[in-house]
Formats: C-alpha cells, sequence, structure tokens
C-alpha cells in the first residue's frame, strides 16, 4: 500500500500533464475497444450471411460435381443420407441444380435453377425469410418460383407473373413449362441476384427429368457445431461423397477474414506505439523534473532497480486508472453499437465482399478478448515504454544530479 499510496502522489506533481497523458491512454483503448468489437461483429454477420443464407458450414456432393457441374453428378440416395444427418442431429436441405432459360413477353435471361425441399430450407437456413416481396415456396409443388432481386428486374417481373422456362432436360429433351412468381429476394451475393431461380424439388424433377438424386445436401448447425468437428464427422457418415466447408467453398471470404485480422493487428500497433510514446514523453519529463530526488535516494543507498521498479509501478498505475475508465466508456460504446449499428448505406450503399451482400448497418459484437486484450496490452506496453526514463533514472550520478538547479 505504502508504494501504491506514493505512486499516486508521485503521478499528480504535474496534475495537467498526467490529466492528458491519461485521457490519452484511455482515448487509445476505447477507440481500440470499440473497433475492435465493431470488426468482429461485422465480420460475424459477413459468415453469418454466407453460411446461415445460402452456403451452409458444409456442403456434401458427389465426387467431381464442383469441378463442372454436370446435371448427371448426383448423391443418388440423399434421403439415406439426410437420415444419417438427422439421426447425428445435424440439420441439412437437398437442392438440385441446372441452367436453362426464363422467359416473359419480350424479355428473356438466362438462369441457374434451384430445385429445394422449402420445408428443409426453411428449418436450416434464412433464406425463405430473406425476401423483398412475396413469399417462399409451399410445401407442396405448385409450379411457383422464386426468382434473385437483379434477375427479377430484368425480366421486369413482379409477383403473380407468368414466366415460361426453357431447359434441356437430363434425358436431352426440351423443357418447356409455365411458373407463377411467388416470391423476390433480397440481395444475397452477385451470383444469385443474377441467376437464381428457385423452385420445388418435385417440379424440378418433373423439369429436368431427373426422377431421383441431387446434386447437393447443404449443412447448417447454426454454429452449434464447430467447423473443425464437422469437417472430422461429415466424411465419416457420408464416405462415398465429397465434403467441403465454407472455407473451401468461400476461398475469397476466408482470405478477407485473415487480411482483416492482419489489417487490425496493424491497427492496434498504431494505437499501442501512440499511447507508449505518450507515456515515455511523460515519465523522461518526470524524470527530469525528479532527478535531485532520484539522485539523492542513490546517495542513501537506493538500489538501482528499486528506482526502476517506482518508475515503472507509476506507468503502470497510470494506465491502470486509464483503462478503468476505457473499459466502461469502451463497453457503454460497444453495447450501443451492437443495439443500434452504425448505419454506412448512405455512404456505401449496398456492398459485396467475396460474392456475399455486406449488411451496411455495423453492428459490434461484445466479447471478453476485445476488451480484456487491449487492456493487457496496453499495460504491457505502457510498462516497456516507462523502462527507459525508468533506466535513465536508475544510472544518474548522486553527485551531478544533487547539484543540478
Amino acid at each position: 500500500m505504502g508504494l501504491l499510496r506514493v505512486s499516486w502522489r508521485n503521478l499528480w506533481r504535474n496534475r495537467r500533464r498526467t490529466t492528458i497523458t491519461m485521457a490519452a491512454v484511455a482515448l487509445n483503448a476505447i477507440i481500440l475497444i470499440t473497433t475492435y468489437s465493431l470488426m468482429d461483429g461485422m465480420l460475424r454477420q459477413t459468415v453469418l450471411n454466407a453460411t446461415e443464407l445460402v452456403t451452409g458450414e458444409a456442403q456434401i456432393h458427389s465426387p467431381g460435381y464442383l469441378s463442372d457441374r454436370s446435371i448427371y453428378k448426383t448423391l443418388e440416395n440423399p434421403q439415406a443420407i439426410l437420415q444419417t444427418l438427422r439421426e447425428q442431429s445435424i440439420p441439412a436441405a437437398p437442392r438440385a441444380y441446372g441452367y436453362g432459360l426464363l422467359s416473359r413477353g419480350t424479355k428473356s435471361a438466362g438462369a441457374l435453377f434451384w430445385g429445394v425441399d422449402p420445408e428443409s430450407e426453411k428449418a436450416t437456413f434464412n433464406l425463405p425469410a430473406h425476401l423483398a416481396e412475396g413469399s417462399f415456396l409451399s410445401p407442396n409443388p405448385q409450379k411457383g418460383i422464386v426468382l434473385g432481386k437483379k434477375l427479377a428486374r430484368s425480366l421486369n417481373a413482379r409477383l403473380g407473373a407468368e414466366i415460361v422456362l426453357l431447359v434441356q432436360a437430363a434425358d436431352g429433351s426440351l423443357g418447356n413449362e409455365l411458373f407463377t412468381v411467388t416470391g423476390i429476394l433480397k440481395s444475397v451475393g452477385e451470383g444469385i441476384d443474377r441467376n437464381a431461380a428457385i423452385i420445388h424439388l418435385e417440379d424440378y424433377r418433373h423439369l429436368f427429368v431427373l426422377p431421383a438424386g441431387v446434386h447437393e445436401i447443404a449443412v447448417n448447425t447454426g454454429g452449434r457445431v464447430s467447423l473443425d468437428k464437422l469437417s472430422a464427422i461429415l466424411p465419416r457418415l457420408v464416405p462415398d461423397a465429397e465434403v467441403k466447408t465454407w472455407r473451401q467453398l468461400l476461398p475469397a471470404l476466408s482470405d478477407m477474414l485473415q487480411l482483416s485480422g492482419a489489417s487490425m493487428s496493424l491497427f492496434g500497433a498504431i494505437f499501442f506505439a501512440a499511447a507508449g510514446l505518450g507515456v515515455m514523453n511523460t515519465m523522461l519529463m518526470t524524470t527530469y523534473e525528479r532527478s535531485h530526488e532520484f539522485g539523492l535516494l542513490k546517495a542513501l543507498g537506493t538500489s538501482p532497480w528499486r528506482i526502476v521498479r517506482d518508475v515503472a509501478f507509476e506507468a503502470w498505475l497510470m494506465a491502470a486508472v486509464s483503462t478503468v475508465f476505457a473499459v466502461i466508456l469502451g463497453v457503454a460504446a460497444t453495447l450501443a453499437l451492437q443495439e443500434y449499428g452504425l448505419d454506412t448505406s448512405a455512404l456505401a450503399g449496398e456492398t459485396t465482399i467475396a460474392g456475399v451482400v455486406f449488411d451496411p448497418v455495423w453492428r459490434a459484437a461484445l466479447s471478453i478478448e476485445a476488451v480484456v486484450a487491449p487492456v493487457v496490452i496496453m499495460w504491457i506496453v505502457c510498462v516497456l515504454a516507462a523502462l527507459y526514463p525508468a533506466a535513465m533514472s536508475a544510472r544518474l550520478d548522486p553527485v551531478k544530479s544533487m547539484h543540478r538547479v
């Protein structure tokens, strides 16, 4: 307690300088806490947009399907695979794909048709609720179709519009059916916005003459099962199929996450350095002003180590008090950003990152790591910044310093 009391009194010998330094340290810590939390929330939301809307945490395909996406490379017994996954409490949705043409009046556009089971999609993914207009497909096949946002615009298709679907079926015949638009998606990603035409799996089978099999089973546990665990479990459950995680399916997004981590490290280093330089400057001035005191202590037999300890402790005390205020204000700011978000739509509009629509409302994600890490690192930086002034104090010549005016 004696060291704490003496160090606290020494800090306030120059109130103005100490106040400015502590305010600077606190401000840097607040910025780091809120920025780390905001970036963490943004990245989590981006991953959720990718995994919980469409991609899932992992996908199961017939070997080689992803290389050429042939309509003939199907998983021939999807019900058995789905049952196996259900027994492991792993939600999944079957999908079949095929290319074709949409036509409405004088307008036409190429499309990627998705054959989906509406009930499985609703139970596994958020895409059925991600609609700008209308509703998703009904549980029973009724020749309804849900269009990507830009695809609907290119066809000038509104709810209730009738659209002709033209495809080359699996048996080589030409499929030609009339479907009704039941829903239009919000933005998901460039590929889906421009090309996605979602129909009931049974309607797909009839249109493409593909009575059995699907091309994909998309898995999404909502984060209940870690990606590493899924990577280990799924190949054992479906040994004859090819399993890919979202990191393998969306390498650009995975690379972006790694780059963001490196960028935040650089960002943090700049602010830690700024705080460290501020503390070093304060402690250097303090050392100069107290050189007579330190010389007297050395003359009385005080060890250099004790002087270094006292100066370093003062720097830590300054950082500790600063970060208490920083945690209070930083957590408050983070909670506000978590609740209300930061709307950037007026600045950036709709942004796509790695093929995934980036939510223009940035929301923070409060975590212990985002709060504790900046505080602890700030303590360490401030103490290290004080070591040079402390070493100078410990090396003072008692005779010269005691005669310094």
